[in-house]
Protein backbone atom coordinates (compact mmCIF):
# COMPACT_ATOMS: atom_id res chain seq x y z
CA UNK A 1 0.00 0.00 0.00
CA UNK A 2 2.64 2.36 1.22
CA UNK A 3 4.44 2.24 -2.77
CA UNK A 4 1.25 2.61 -4.70
CA UNK A 5 0.93 5.92 -2.16
CA UNK A 6 4.45 7.27 -3.08
CA UNK A 7 3.81 6.69 -6.57
CA UNK A 8 0.92 8.28 -7.05
CA UNK A 9 2.13 11.43 -4.94
CA UNK A 10 5.44 11.05 -7.27
CA UNK A 11 2.93 10.94 -10.11
CA UNK A 12 0.76 13.97 -8.56
CA UNK A 13 3.81 15.85 -8.30
CA UNK A 14 5.37 15.17 -11.80
CA UNK A 15 2.08 16.24 -13.13
CA UNK A 16 2.15 19.61 -11.24
CA UNK A 17 5.59 20.24 -12.86
CA UNK A 18 4.43 19.66 -16.82
CA UNK A 19 1.68 21.74 -15.83
CA UNK A 20 3.17 24.73 -14.83
CA UNK A 21 5.57 24.18 -17.99
CA UNK A 22 2.37 23.57 -20.39
CA UNK A 23 1.38 27.22 -18.43
CA UNK A 24 4.63 28.88 -18.66
CA UNK A 25 4.89 27.48 -22.67
CA UNK A 26 1.77 29.24 -23.65
CA UNK A 27 3.84 32.50 -22.62
CA UNK A 28 4.85 34.50 -25.55
CA UNK A 29 8.15 34.03 -26.04
CA UNK A 30 9.45 37.36 -26.74
CA UNK A 31 7.77 38.59 -23.58
CA UNK A 32 9.28 36.19 -21.33
CA UNK A 33 12.91 34.76 -22.85
CA UNK A 34 13.30 30.96 -21.89
CA UNK A 35 10.30 31.30 -19.52
CA UNK A 36 9.72 27.45 -19.05
CA UNK A 37 12.84 27.17 -16.88
CA UNK A 38 12.28 30.16 -14.62
CA UNK A 39 10.17 28.06 -12.02
CA UNK A 40 12.78 24.76 -12.24
CA UNK A 41 14.46 24.75 -8.60
CA UNK A 42 18.01 22.89 -8.43
CA UNK A 43 17.88 19.52 -8.12
CA UNK A 44 18.83 19.16 -4.62
CA UNK A 45 15.47 20.51 -3.69
CA UNK A 46 13.67 18.55 -6.60
CA UNK A 47 15.28 15.57 -5.51
CA UNK A 48 13.06 15.63 -2.63
CA UNK A 49 9.92 16.49 -4.46
CA UNK A 50 10.73 13.02 -6.31
CA UNK A 51 10.37 11.04 -3.06
CA UNK A 52 13.47 8.84 -3.74
CA UNK A 53 12.67 8.57 -7.53
CA UNK A 54 15.17 11.40 -8.69
CA UNK A 55 16.01 8.89 -11.36
CA UNK A 56 13.17 9.54 -13.46
CA UNK A 57 13.01 12.96 -12.72
CA UNK A 58 16.24 13.25 -14.14
CA UNK A 59 14.98 11.43 -17.12
CA UNK A 60 11.53 14.08 -16.91
CA UNK A 61 13.72 16.89 -16.91
CA UNK A 62 16.36 15.52 -19.66
CA UNK A 63 13.69 15.04 -22.29
CA UNK A 64 12.30 18.57 -21.45
CA UNK A 65 15.70 20.08 -21.99
CA UNK A 66 16.61 17.96 -25.39
CA UNK A 67 13.04 19.35 -26.41
CA UNK A 68 13.59 23.04 -25.01
CA UNK A 69 17.27 23.31 -27.13
CA UNK A 70 15.60 22.09 -30.05
CA UNK A 71 13.32 25.20 -29.92
CA UNK A 72 15.09 27.62 -32.08
CA UNK A 73 13.11 30.53 -31.68
CA UNK A 74 14.13 30.88 -27.72
CA UNK A 75 16.88 33.43 -28.51
CA UNK A 76 18.58 33.48 -24.64
CA UNK A 77 17.93 29.51 -24.39
CA UNK A 78 21.99 29.44 -23.77
CA UNK A 79 22.00 31.30 -21.15
CA UNK A 80 20.33 28.33 -18.84
CA UNK A 81 22.00 26.17 -20.57
CA UNK A 82 24.24 24.94 -17.48
CA UNK A 83 21.68 25.49 -15.08
CA UNK A 84 19.26 23.05 -16.77
CA UNK A 85 22.39 20.16 -17.42
CA UNK A 86 23.56 20.94 -13.69
CA UNK A 87 20.03 20.29 -11.77
CA UNK A 88 20.15 16.85 -14.46
CA UNK A 89 23.78 15.82 -12.79
CA UNK A 90 22.23 16.82 -9.25
CA UNK A 91 19.56 14.49 -9.81
CA UNK A 92 21.35 11.67 -10.95
CA UNK A 93 25.46 12.27 -10.77
CA UNK A 94 25.76 8.82 -12.84
CA UNK A 95 23.45 9.63 -16.02
CA UNK A 96 26.22 10.10 -18.31
CA UNK A 97 23.84 11.17 -21.63
CA UNK A 98 23.21 14.36 -20.56
CA UNK A 99 26.76 15.63 -19.69
CA UNK A 100 27.34 14.06 -23.37
CA UNK A 101 24.62 15.78 -25.53
CA UNK A 102 24.84 19.35 -23.03
CA UNK A 103 28.63 19.44 -23.95
CA UNK A 104 27.49 19.32 -27.47
CA UNK A 105 24.80 21.46 -27.55
CA UNK A 106 26.98 23.91 -25.74
CA UNK A 107 30.07 23.54 -28.31
CA UNK A 108 28.01 22.97 -31.46
CA UNK A 109 24.69 25.15 -30.58
CA UNK A 110 26.25 27.77 -27.99
CA UNK A 111 29.89 27.67 -29.20
CA UNK A 112 31.19 28.03 -26.08
CA UNK A 113 34.04 25.76 -25.34
CA UNK A 114 34.26 27.06 -21.59
CA UNK A 115 30.59 25.89 -21.13
CA UNK A 116 31.00 22.33 -22.87
CA UNK A 117 34.16 22.26 -20.80
CA UNK A 118 32.59 22.84 -17.62
CA UNK A 119 29.29 20.55 -18.51
CA UNK A 120 31.99 17.73 -19.02
CA UNK A 121 33.87 18.53 -15.63
CA UNK A 122 31.11 17.82 -13.88
CA UNK A 123 30.10 14.91 -15.18
CA UNK A 124 34.66 14.11 -14.64
CA UNK A 125 33.86 15.17 -10.94
CA UNK A 126 30.74 12.68 -9.95
CA UNK A 127 32.00 10.11 -12.65
CA UNK A 128 36.09 9.90 -12.37
CA UNK A 129 36.14 6.24 -13.70
CA UNK A 130 34.86 7.79 -17.26
CA UNK A 131 37.70 8.01 -19.99
CA UNK A 132 35.67 9.06 -22.11
CA UNK A 133 34.46 12.16 -20.35
CA UNK A 134 37.75 14.17 -20.20
CA UNK A 135 38.81 12.79 -23.92
CA UNK A 136 35.67 14.01 -25.09
CA UNK A 137 36.74 17.10 -23.60
CA UNK A 138 40.13 17.23 -25.36
CA UNK A 139 38.66 16.44 -28.88
CA UNK A 140 35.99 19.52 -28.70
CA UNK A 141 39.37 21.82 -27.87
CA UNK A 142 41.43 20.40 -30.64
CA UNK A 143 38.79 19.90 -33.52
CA UNK A 144 36.52 22.44 -32.79
CA UNK A 145 37.80 25.32 -30.73
CA UNK A 146 42.08 24.60 -31.84
CA UNK A 147 43.10 25.11 -28.33
CA UNK A 148 45.87 22.90 -28.35
CA UNK A 149 46.79 23.01 -25.02
CA UNK A 150 43.60 23.14 -23.01
CA UNK A 151 43.36 19.47 -25.29
CA UNK A 152 46.56 18.17 -24.62
CA UNK A 153 45.48 18.55 -20.42
CA UNK A 154 42.40 16.53 -21.24
CA UNK A 155 44.09 14.09 -23.07
CA UNK A 156 46.63 13.71 -20.49
CA UNK A 157 43.62 13.25 -18.04
CA UNK A 158 42.30 10.23 -20.09
CA UNK A 159 45.27 8.66 -20.17
CA UNK A 160 45.26 8.25 -16.51
CA UNK A 161 42.23 6.87 -15.95
CA UNK A 162 41.93 3.24 -16.22
CA UNK A 163 40.91 1.25 -19.56
CA UNK A 164 40.99 4.75 -21.82
CA UNK A 165 42.58 2.92 -25.43
CA UNK A 166 45.77 3.56 -26.88
CA UNK A 167 44.26 6.13 -29.30
CA UNK A 168 44.39 8.76 -26.42
CA UNK A 169 48.24 8.28 -26.08
CA UNK A 170 48.43 8.87 -29.91
CA UNK A 171 45.96 11.77 -29.72
CA UNK A 172 48.03 13.25 -27.01
CA UNK A 173 51.03 12.87 -29.00
CA UNK A 174 49.66 14.99 -31.53
CA UNK A 175 48.78 17.54 -29.59
CA UNK A 176 52.47 17.82 -28.48
CA UNK A 177 53.54 17.66 -31.94
CA UNK A 178 51.31 21.14 -32.54
CA UNK A 179 52.68 23.01 -29.66
CA UNK A 180 55.95 22.18 -30.73
CA UNK A 181 56.76 20.19 -27.92
CA UNK A 182 59.07 17.55 -30.04
CA UNK A 183 60.50 16.17 -26.99
CA UNK A 184 56.91 14.89 -25.06
CA UNK A 185 56.09 14.35 -29.08
CA UNK A 186 58.81 11.91 -29.66
CA UNK A 187 59.07 10.16 -26.46
CA UNK A 188 55.08 9.37 -27.19
CA UNK A 189 55.36 8.05 -30.62
CA UNK A 190 58.37 6.29 -29.47
CA UNK A 191 56.48 4.56 -27.04
CA UNK A 192 54.01 3.62 -29.08
CA UNK A 193 55.98 2.51 -31.73
CA UNK A 194 57.94 0.17 -29.38
CA UNK A 195 55.02 -1.74 -28.09
CA UNK A 196 52.73 -1.74 -30.41
CA UNK A 197 51.51 -5.10 -31.10
CA UNK A 198 49.57 -4.16 -34.59
CA UNK A 199 51.83 -3.45 -37.82
CA UNK A 200 49.44 -0.43 -38.63
CA UNK A 201 49.87 0.95 -35.46
CA UNK A 202 53.96 0.70 -35.92
CA UNK A 203 53.68 2.50 -39.58
CA UNK A 204 51.38 5.48 -37.37
CA UNK A 205 53.98 5.75 -34.73
CA UNK A 206 56.67 5.36 -37.63
CA UNK A 207 55.11 8.08 -39.55
CA UNK A 208 55.13 10.28 -36.91
CA UNK A 209 58.38 9.72 -35.51
CA UNK A 210 59.49 10.93 -38.97
CA UNK A 211 57.36 13.64 -39.04
CA UNK A 212 58.42 14.79 -35.44
CA UNK A 213 62.40 14.00 -36.41
CA UNK A 214 62.35 16.01 -39.64
CA UNK A 215 60.42 19.07 -37.64
CA UNK A 216 63.37 19.22 -34.91
CA UNK A 217 66.33 18.54 -37.68
CA UNK A 218 64.81 21.56 -39.93
CA UNK A 219 64.37 23.71 -36.93
CA UNK A 220 68.08 23.41 -36.27
CA UNK A 221 69.21 23.73 -39.93
CA UNK A 222 66.90 27.14 -40.23
CA UNK A 223 68.66 28.41 -36.62
CA UNK A 224 72.42 27.94 -38.38
CA UNK A 225 71.16 29.03 -41.32
CA UNK A 226 70.18 32.69 -40.13
CA UNK A 227 73.83 32.56 -38.23
CA UNK A 228 75.49 31.93 -40.93
CA UNK A 229 73.19 34.97 -43.05
CA UNK A 230 74.09 37.25 -39.96
CA UNK A 231 77.64 36.63 -40.51
CA UNK A 232 78.07 36.40 -44.23
CA UNK A 233 75.01 38.54 -45.89
CA UNK A 234 74.09 35.37 -47.58
CA UNK A 235 72.43 32.18 -47.84
CA UNK A 236 74.87 29.01 -47.71
CA UNK A 237 75.03 27.48 -51.09
CA UNK A 238 74.69 23.83 -49.77
CA UNK A 239 73.62 22.69 -46.24
CA UNK A 240 77.30 21.21 -46.08
CA UNK A 241 78.34 24.88 -45.97
CA UNK A 242 76.90 25.13 -42.66
CA UNK A 243 79.30 22.27 -41.54
CA UNK A 244 82.80 24.03 -43.14
CA UNK A 245 81.74 27.12 -41.44
CA UNK A 246 81.59 25.54 -37.87
CA UNK A 247 77.76 26.25 -37.39
CA UNK A 248 76.72 22.80 -37.24
CA UNK A 249 79.29 20.16 -35.90
CA UNK A 250 77.41 17.71 -38.66
CA UNK A 251 74.38 17.73 -40.77
CA UNK A 252 71.46 15.65 -39.52
CA UNK A 253 69.45 13.24 -41.07
CA UNK A 254 65.99 12.24 -41.51
CA UNK A 255 64.46 9.59 -39.74
CA UNK A 256 65.05 6.90 -43.12
CA UNK A 257 68.92 8.29 -43.04
CA UNK A 258 68.41 10.73 -45.72
CA UNK A 259 69.54 13.94 -46.38
CA UNK A 260 67.71 16.74 -45.86
CA UNK A 261 66.55 18.99 -49.50
CA UNK A 262 67.61 22.58 -49.67
CA UNK A 263 66.89 25.07 -52.52
CA UNK A 264 69.72 27.75 -51.68
CA UNK A 265 67.54 30.11 -53.95
CA UNK A 266 64.62 30.28 -51.39
CA UNK A 267 66.11 29.00 -48.54
CA UNK A 268 63.75 26.16 -48.07
CA UNK A 269 65.07 23.36 -46.26
CA UNK A 270 62.64 19.90 -46.57
CA UNK A 271 62.48 16.59 -46.13
CA UNK A 272 63.22 14.13 -49.15
CA UNK A 273 59.42 12.68 -48.55
CA UNK A 274 55.74 13.09 -46.68
CA UNK A 275 55.84 11.53 -43.57
CA UNK A 276 52.48 9.84 -44.91
CA UNK A 277 53.48 8.44 -48.11
CA UNK A 278 56.73 6.84 -46.99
Amino acid sequence: MKKWLVAAVLILSCGSFMGLKLRMDRIPRGKVPGSSIIYIPSGKYLKYAAFGHSGLAADLVYLWAIQYYSTYSISDRFDHLDHIFGIIAELDPLYLDPYEIGAIIAIYEAQDLELCLKILDRGLEYNPSQWLLPFEAAHYAEMIAKDYQTSRAYYEKAMKIPGAPPLVRRLHANTAFRLSDYSTAWRNWLEIYQTAEDERIRKIASNHLYQVKAAQDIEILQSAMETFMQDFGRRPRDLEELVRSGKLPALPRDFDDHAYVYDPETGEIKSISSPWKR
